[in-house]
């Protein structure tokens, strides 16, 4: 019973005494400031991610419910300064927690001064390019060069081919892009020297027509202008012109082959798209006239025997083309 009683009186006591010692009164104080600070800067950098996911997706949703095909230059460039804010307030988030750790720490900012004047001397010349970086994705985002979903080619200092693909995300360091193949490229923004936006604005769709020399040029063009007129009467073509093509005459003269080239104006990035729908518009009308393309005489393109240019092509291949005398 003794024994019992003063467990039983002792621990109280010592409990109290340990929270009112030196290691007590330090948790109380400034470990729970500290444990403070940090769940703080954790809800705050929480908030920010879920304010430009927020953004990000209300952006996404009203490019959906719409009828544009192509997002706007206004929501290209919202989405990638939404981006680039909660990058920089997660930084800001971060400085200042090592600030208030610092401060509840009690560190001597003064006797830190002379080692950090080395230490910020050499980190100097090693944050040159971050500095750089900075600065160019700084200048690519106040010029709107591109922004989320543009479609670019960009030219890399110190590589020998171009990086091109869909922008995915443009931060002040890095620009991520989305190539053809899936693959996804992360360039440096200050190691970017030049870039070319294909999908600013409007694009243009550039085709053209390579026919045999023996071919009568008058029909082909009568042909061609006959198909820009009806172009946007098409119902999948007529939505990504924004006017009617241009026949732009003979764009080069070969040994068997003469190209003409074919341009239009279509919405910004569908300049594929609308380059090889036009192909098929002009391939079957040039068929239907029976006008034997270079194509089709080199690879038989056409390959429906009830069109004339079928007919021709397989009679020249067969040298059948003059044997149209009965016998008598």
């Amino acid at each position: 019973m003794t024994t019992k009683t003063l467990l039983a009186s002792t621990n109280p006591l010592g409990w109290h005494d340990f929270w009112r010692g030196e290691f007590g009164q330090w948790i109380i104080t400034r470990g729970l400031r500290l444990v403070m600070v940090l769940i703080a800067a954790v809800l705050a950098a929480r908030f920010v991610t879920w304010v430009a996911q927020q953004v990000t997706r209300q952006l996404d949703l009203g490019f959906a419910e719409s009828d544009a095909l192509v997002r706007s230059e206004a929501t290209k460039h919202r989405q990638a300064v939404a981006s680039v804010i909660q990058w920089v307030s997660v930084v800001i988030i971060g400085i200042w927690v090592i600030l208030q750790i610092a401060e509840i720490l009690q560190f001597s900012v003064s006797g830190l001064v002379a080692p950090a004047t080395v230490v910020g001397a050499a980190l100097g010349f090693g944050a040159q390019q971050l500095v750089r970086d900075l600065l160019a994705g700084f200048f690519i985002l106040v010029e709107k060069q591109y922004g989320f979903g543009d479609l670019v080619r960009l030219t890399i200092s110190g590589s020998a081919t171009d990086a091109s693909g869909t922008v995915e995300n443009v931060t002040l360091r890095v620009t991520k892009l989305r190539s053809p193949d899936g693959e996804v490229f992360t360039v440096p923004n200050g190691q970017i020297v030049k870039s070319i936006n294909l999908s600013k604005d409007w694009a243009r769709a550039v085709v053209d027509i390579p026919v045999s020399t023996s071919v009568d040029l008058n029909r082909v063009n009568e042909v061609l202008h006959e198909q820009c007129e009806h172009a946007r009467d098409d119902p999948a073509l007529g939505e990504l012109l924004l006017d009617a093509p241009t026949v732009m005459g003979v764009e080069s003269i070969e040994v068997d082959t003469v190209t003409l080239r074919l341009v239009a104006r279509t919405l910004p990035g569908k300049q594929f798209e609308a380059g090889r729908q036009l192909r098929v518009l002009v391939i079957r009308a040039l068929a239907l006239a029976g006008i034997v393309t270079a194509a089709d005489a080199t690879v038989g393109l056409v390959e429906d025997p009830a069109v004339p240019a079928a007919q021709a092509a397989e009679k020249e291949s067969r040298g059948e083309v003059q044997d149209a005398v009965q016998p008598q």
